[in-house]
């Protein structure tokens, strides 16, 4: 993944901190949430480059999208377009490509170094993630939520899982919010609740709005580092409904009546921790949290 969770996950679940890395979230023209990307800089509805991640977001043709990928690691192709593409692919759930992506992942395992001389600065584990999240979507339309649901729950406590797994949690019914929220929870350690309030941040479920936001508003309540608790933020941002982000703008006010984020310590660049909150989010999707809820209201 690349957004602020790679921090995060480099620290605690082992994965790279490089940008476009992995699965990814990306979202753009749905008129009932806000934009959102971590690819693109404040990525805009109606711009060429929205244009062109909608189409590959709206392909029906595996064939295309996989040929996307093969292009990228050839050189001869656009990487965040093969990433947009995989994550496409995976909602597809074709098994001829699950097969591929199947055989592509054991070849990387024993792949030598680097493994894609067209495109030497990737590295296998640019694209493992992908590979697993197609996999595990194949998974969900042959067994069930559930089974996949609780595989990676089993998973977690041996740190064995990457972005694929984390981004297909983020999509799984079955009780999964309400699962990841009840580890956050009862977590005993303070890594494991930064890894269950990250793995928080990959759903859209409405439910974990008063959650992230009472996490973003008061962390020292739930024993989370308050620098982590970004991941509340983006939590609420991939929502992305009027609620969530309205809920976010609350969240921000409290923690600063309170002064909660005020430590010097939590500073980045000259601005303080909300500031930098702040500047993300146009970073993230391109309007200020203020002009998502009245545009979303509307």
């Amino acid at each position: 993944m690349s957004r602020r969770s790679l921090v995060v996950c480099l620290a605690l679940a082992g994965v790279s901190p490089r940008p476009a890395d992995g699965q990814v979230q990306v979202r753009v023209g749905d008129s009932t949430r806000a934009t959102y990307s971590e690819l693109h800089e404040a990525l805009k509805a109606g711009t060429p480059q929205a244009d062109s991640v909608i189409a590959i977001q709206r392909s029906r043709s595996p064939a295309r999208l996989w040929r996307l990928m093969r292009a990228a690691l050839a050189g001869t192709g656009d990487w965040n377009s093969a990433l947009i593409g995989l994550t496409r692919l995976a909602e597809l759930r074709s098994r001829v490509y699950a097969d591929s992506a199947r055989e592509l992942q054991r070849k990387l395992e024993a792949a030598p170094f680097p493994p894609f001389p067209g495109n030497p600065g990737l590295k296998a584990e640019d694209l493992l993630p992908s590979l697993q999240a197609i996999l595990l979507e194949r998974r969900r339309a042959v067994q069930g939520d559930s089974v996949v649901l609780a595989d990676i729950l089993r998973r977690i406590p041996s740190k064995d899982y990457d972005h694929g797994d984390a981004w297909v949690l983020g999509r799984l019914k079955a009780g999964a919010a309400d699962s990841v929220a009840a580890r956050f929870r009862s977590a005993d350690t303070e890594e494991f609740r930064v890894r269950y309030l990250t793995l928080l941040s990959y759903f859209t479920d409405a439910k974990l709005i008063p959650l992230l936001a009472r996490v973003y508003s008061a962390p020292d309540s739930f024993r989370v580092p308050k620098r982590y608790a970004i991941r509340a933020s983006d939590g609420l941002l991939w929502i992305g409904t009027e609620e969530s982000l309205h809920a976010l703008l609350g969240a921000r006010a409290e923690a600063r009546r309170r002064g909660v984020y005020a430590d010097s310590s939590l500073a980045r660049g000259g601005y303080d921790f909300l500031a930098n909150d702040s500047s993300a989010v146009i970073s993230r999707t391109g309007k200020w949290l203020t002009d998502w809820v009245k545009k979303l209201g509307a």
